[in-house]
Formats: structure tokens, C-alpha cells, sequence
């Protein structure tokens, strides 16, 4: 009996992927094109931003790292932080947590207020901009945000004396990057999903409050009791500021500093696909 089955023609499979590349380079330039608009909203709001993205982070480091510091510094605490200062220990996991704080800040009023109040996002997909364009370049200029205000924290930081190379300050930069985006993305898919500015009082009294605060950014999770030390696992900044102080105190420790790249890697692009899911749902339905 001749065999029905039907195979697709070789020919047919390049053509699949010269359209999927295709696509692809078109996403690109469109989302370049953008770069005037999210420059010109920069130039206009920065002046606001100077105090929670460069002020704040500055002025935990002097109280908590200089002040609180003076107070325990001696042989034992030292020991136990791995035979660096207060300071020394808190300055990375503070640039972690500087980066989740812009990202959380540029995620939500700012992806709703585009939605519903200034409705930018309804005028872009009017025009040949799609969704995925739409929502990379917004996502773009967050990771601007991130690298500007991390990069002046890293400064600050070396005028203490706590960034002792290039190489570590490029490296707490790009977990910085990484940590920041790996919250942007789910929070602009949630931002997309509310209609009422309401919801984000859960991401900032449940959500970012509590992971600051259990993060191991101002002492070892080690310290916390044996439930909550495995809930502060969970949470994608003790990620970040672990891999932050590898780069900048400790040094590397290869298995665990892929553990938490690939723990804030899904983060990123889980929030990636649920976040254009969300966008294309309200905006195209």
C-alpha cells in the first residue's frame, strides 16, 4: 500500500526562516525609531527622578553603611561577612536593590499611564509600530534607566573606595541590568493586565518592601529562621545581590553564579512572553 504521509518540501524550510529573520530585522528598526520619543520624555522628567534614583541609594550607604557600620565593625563581625567591612558588604547589595527600585518605578504608573491615561501606546499601534516593537522599546529605555542610575551608584561607590577594578564594576553593572529587568518584564505584563493604578500597592508593600528588606543586602539570609531563610531563596533580588557581591567582594564562584544568573535568566524571558501576551491582548484584543 503506498504510503500517504507528506513531507514538508526542503525548499520551505529556508524560506521559514528568511521570514522569521525578516520579521525580526523589521521589529528591530521599528523599535529604533522610537529612540526620538523615549529621549524626549527623558530630557522632560529626569530633573524628577534625581532624588529616588541617585539620592536616596546614596543616603542608605551613609546610614546604614557608614553609620550603622561604625557601630559593628570589629574582628568578629568581619569574620562573619567574610573578612570585609560593613560597608564593603552592603555597597553591592545596594546596587542590586537600586536596580530593582527603578525598575519597579518605570514598570508600573508609567506602562499603565500609557495604556489609560495618555493612551501612547493605542497611537503607536496605529501607525505601522506591532506590539512586539511597541513593548521592546519601552522595555529599551527602562534598561537605559537602569545602566544611567546604577552607573552613578557605581561612581559613588568608588569614591569609597569599594570598587576595586573595572572588570568588578562592569560586572556589578551587568547584574544590575539583569536584576532590573528580570522584575521589568512581569511587572509590565501585570501593568498591561489592571485597569485601576490600585493593584500596585500589592507590588510595593507586598512585594518590593519585603524583598529589600529580605534580600541579604544588609546581612547574611543565613541569619534569618530556617522557613523564612528558604523563602528569601525565592526571592530574585537575593539573586542579584549575590551575584553583585561575587563580582565585587568575593570573587566567582562559577556553579552558584550560574544558579542565580539562569533563576533571574526566567524571570527575564517568562516575563518577556507574559508581558507581550499581555500587551497584545489590550492592545489589538
Amino acid at each position: 500500500m503506498a504510503s500517504t504521509t507528506t513531507h514538508r518540501p526542503a525548499a520551505a524550510r529556508p524560506r521559514l526562516f528568511v521570514r522569521l529573520f525578516a520579521r525580526l530585522g523589521e521589529t528591530v528598526e521599528l523599535t529604533g525609531r522610537q529612540f526620538d520619543y523615549w529621549a524626549t520624555v527623558y530630557r522632560r522628567t529626569w530633573k524628577g527622578s534625581v532624588v529616588s534614583s541617585f539620592l536616596v541609594p546614596f543616603l542608605f550607604l551613609l546610614a546604614m553603611g557608614v553609620g550603622l557600620g561604625g557601630f559593628i565593625d570589629d574582628g568578629t563581625a568581619q569574620r562573619a561577612l567574610g573578612g570585609v567591612s560593613y560597608l564593603g558588604f552592603i555597597a553591592p547589595g545596594l546596587l542590586a536593590a537600586t536596580a530593582m527600585q527603578t525598575a519597579v518605578g518605570e514598570s508600573t504608573y508609567p506602562v499603565l499611564g500609557n495604556f489609560k491615561w495618555t493612551k501612547v501606546y493605542l497611537s503607536m499601534v496605529a501607525t505601522p509600530l506591532g506590539v512586539p516593537a511597541v513593548l521592546l522599546a519601552h522595555l529599551l529605555f527602562v534598561l537605559f534607566r537602569l545602566v544611567t542610575t546604577c552607573a552613578v551608584f557605581l561612581l559613588v561607590l568608588a569614591l569609597f573606595g569599594l570598587v576595586p577594578s573595572v572588570a568588578s564594576a562592569a560586572g556589578g553593572l551587568l547584574v544590575a541590568a539583569v536584576v532590573g529587568m528580570a522584575y521589568a518584564t512581569p511587572i509590565f505584563g501585570f501593568a498591561a493586565r489592571i485597569d485601576s493604578d490600585s493593584g500596585f500597592a500589592l507590588i510595593f508593600r507586598l512585594g518590593v518592601m519585603p524583598m529589600f528588606l529580605f534580600s541579604g543586602a544588609f546581612f547574611p539570609v543565613s541569619q534569618l529562621p530556617d522557613a523564612v531563610e528558604w523563602l528569601a531563596y525565592l526571592n530574585p533580588l537575593w539573586h542579584g545581590v549575590e551575584l553583585s557581591r561575587m563580582c565585587m567582594v568575593y570573587g566567582i564562584d562559577a556553579p552558584m553564579a550560574l544558579l542565580h544568573a539562569g533563576y533571574l535568566g526566567a524571570l527575564l524571558v517568562g516575563g518577556w512572553v507574559w508581558a507581550l501576551r499581555m500587551f497584545s491582548r489590550r492592545l489589538v484584543g
